[in-house]
């Protein structure tokens, strides 16, 4: 039996086979300028760290300039909204914290793009735990003693930004132990380092790869990582499963993303060169050292990732009823 093909289907066919060569076109010149690699976050956090690690590298096997831009503010969402909005052509790429943008949705009542629509995943890049760490100054060696303290003093808990992953990090926390502090958002990791090295913050849970210098330096104590299993860079720290709460584990996920409608030719280059720069063995040994293990995914598996991140955190959100209008 055969079907009558409509109008409407002929032209959409017409339009696709149009546009095929262009786009085949399109990919085929790619790059030729330079590529602009936006982390939405201030210098010295975990995203910025990658982002510096791989631009060279990248560079040299595109032969054009990869530039980083940090375009902070409003929780990492103001640069992700400028890649959303920009061209679909491989330009303009977001390295961040892929779990983070995935809370955005369930916490921002009126976030200007959806990340789930607008960006696609190009590649994961990295994987380090959140490190539990406090001032020196606060009377606690564990989970158990500093949720004690904080039943009976207020402390001071800085985050990255409200909604971002190391604060839905915390409150997981505070769900399952019944802890209490003061939450205090920054407008990126490296301010919250900053102001509870000074002490003006207690109690923070932050990336490994940016957290750890200060913990060696003696400027943090450590009380516990967000992993499944106890890691000997940081000696023999018990994970926080181990510390009472069973199947805890979080951390950040720094991944590369562009706009959707990006040619498919062009984000699978992207990949390819971008697993190649981050599986460079010094640069595999620098993250390692820091406590942040290589976490690649092709395109597919990273737009799954964000979708199973954006249901998992969004069921803590409702719980806690965290909302920005």
């Amino acid at each position: 039996m055969t079907r009558s093909i409509t109008r409407r289907q002929a032209l959409a066919a017409g339009a696709a086979a149009i546009a095929a060569p262009a786009a085949f076109a399109q990919a085929a010149a790619f790059p030729g300028k330079p590529i602009r690699l936006v982390v939405p976050y201030p210098p010295g956090g975990s995203s910025d760290i990658i982002a510096r690690m791989v631009s060279n590298l990248l560079s040299d096997a595109l032969k054009q300039p990869v530039l980083v831009d940090n375009r902070a503010g409003a929780n990492g969402n103001l640069g992700a909204d400028q890649v959303a909005k920009s061209a679909p052509d491989g330009y303009n790429l977001l390295l961040c914290d892929v779990g983070a943008l995935a809370i955005s949705p369930s916490v921002y009542g009126k976030l200007p793009f959806d990340p789930s629509k607008e960006l696609r995943g190009v590649t994961m890049l990295a994987y380090s735990p959140h490190l539990l760490v406090v001032h020196p100054s606060v009377p606690a060696s564990n989970l158990k003693e500093l949720v004690a303290l904080s039943k009976q003093k207020e402390l001071n808990f800085a985050i990255s930004g409200t909604g971002g992953a190391n604060h839905l990090a915390g409150v997981a926390l505070q769900q399952a132990t019944g802890a209490r502090w003061q939450y205090v958002p920054y407008k990126g990791g490296s301010q919250a380092i900053q102001d509870t090295v000074s002490g003006q913050c207690q109690v923070m849970m932050n990336g490994m790869l940016a957290t750890l210098p200060h913990v060696q330096s003696g400027k943090l104590k450590l009380l516990g990582v967000s992993k499944k299993t106890r890691m000997p860079l940081i000696g023999d720290v018990p994970t926080i499963a181990e510390q009472g709460v069973p199947g805890y584990e979080t951390g950040t996920w720094q991944g590369v993303l562009a706009p959707r409608g990006t040619p498919e030719a062009i984000v699978q280059r992207l990949n390819t060169e971008l697993v190649r720069a981050i599986r460079n063995p010094d640069v595999r040994a620098r993250l390692a050292g820091q406590g942040a293990e290589v976490v690649t995914m092709s395109p597919a598996e990273q737009d799954r990732f964000f979708t199973q991140e954006r249901k998992r955190w969004g069921e803590v959100v409702a719980q806690a009823g965290i909302k920005i209008d």
